[in-house]
């Protein structure tokens, strides 16, 4: 039988990862140090390639293909995009901790919307069904790997919803310029809306199997949930695009 492989890929560093500020969709560049580190990983390791590519429309993916895929010609999915922190872009938790909007926002878990951005549920929706749409293309026109450069938290987004093995959103965190191969069996898909991660990239980094590599450290995961809040499901998603909320866990 057919299968799909597509690898989620996580841009390179940017001035705002090294300063620990929120930037969703701030557009800044990759930093100095985050070509660097890239080039350093594509030397040292291998990156998978594919008949398609596809990216945030944010600057700093579109440069991340640049480094690790010189002849690609991504295709841009907005659904892909960072969320956007509103009124707190480019500001440290820091910065914000005696604002009260903030501090409301940190009691929501995050699945509220910071002033002027976007909600944690809405932003992990998103993703989903951007990932659906993809999944859907490959499969029509008999595409049969792929390559998707994009953020953190819609990585995590698209594996908290559809990853085997299950495993919740911070489990799925990645550095800068890592990420997941997942593969895509059709019977799977169309059955439950599933996909196996079953390797980590760079290839030839770290653990060989995606289940082996998700211990994560406290202060990591407390960043993330500052960052994204708790993640949607598909269910969840399937729920909101019938116009009812999500059930509670």
């Amino acid at each position: 039988m057919k299968t799909y492989q597509i690898h989620l890929i996580r841009h390179g560093l940017i001035d705002g990862n090294l300063k620990g500020q929120y930037i969703g969709v701030t557009d800044q560049p990759l930093a100095p140090e985050g070509v660097r580190q890239l080039l350093e990983l594509k030397e040292r390791f291998r990156y998978p390639e594919g008949q398609r590519y596809y990216c945030s429309p944010l600057l700093r993916c579109r440069q991340t293909v640049k480094v690790l895929y010189p002849d690609a010609r991504p295709v841009p999915v907005p659904g892909f995009s960072e969320c956007s922190f509103g009124v707190f872009e480019g500001k440290t938790a820091g910065e914000l901790e005696q604002d009260p909007r903030f501090v409301k926002w940190m009691e929501e878990g995050g699945t509220g919307a910071p002033p002027e951005g976007e909600s944690g549920v809405d932003f992990q929706i998103r993703c989903c069904n951007a990932f659906i749409e993809l999944v859907q293309e490959l499969m029509k026109t008999g595409t049969t790997s792929a390559v998707v450069v994009a953020h953190g938290g819609t990585i995590m987004s698209i594996l908290a919803a559809f990853g085997l093995p299950r495993a919740n959103f911070f489990d799925w965190m990645c550095q800068n310029g890592h990420g997941y191969s997942l593969r895509v069996t059709p019977s799977l898909w169309m059955s439950g809306q599933v996909v196996e991660a079953y390797q980590m990239l760079p290839l030839g980094y770290g653990p060989k199997r995606a289940d082996e590599g998700k211990i994560i450290l406290d202060v990591a995961r407390e960043a993330a949930d500052r960052a994204y809040g708790k993640p949607a499901t598909a269910e969840d998603a399937q729920q909101r695009e019938q116009g009812d909320e999500p059930l509670e866990p």
